[in-house]
């Protein structure tokens, strides 16, 4: 599925990933390929991204790598768009 995860200085990361885990309001969720749409606020916590990913060196810094090769981006709050195997985050 491809990804894209924007903020208001910048766009953060776009690419192919395998899998996303959000903090949703109503708690944690994943998404895997083809999965069905849907529209999310976001708390804070980590936005878990799995896959081979390639992350550009000036936004290197907002990025750390948890277990299991799991990449994580802090936020505060956003919302997520996951339509036709594309996920949008909007993140603070």
């Amino acid at each position: 599925m491809y990804l894209e995860i924007v903020s208001p200085e910048a766009t953060l990361f776009s690419g192919e990933v395998t899998s996303i885990a959000v903090p949703g309001i109503n708690g944690e969720f994943e998404m895997l390929n083809n999965h069905a749409p849907v529209v999310s606020l976001l708390k804070e916590g980590f936005v878990k991204i799995s896959g081979n990913i390639t992350i550009q060196e000036n936004v290197k810094d907002k990025f750390t790598e948890g277990d299991k090769g799991i990449t994580l981006l802090k936020i505060n709050s956003g919302t997520l768009e996951m339509k036709d195997n594309k996920a949008i985050v909007l993140a603070d």
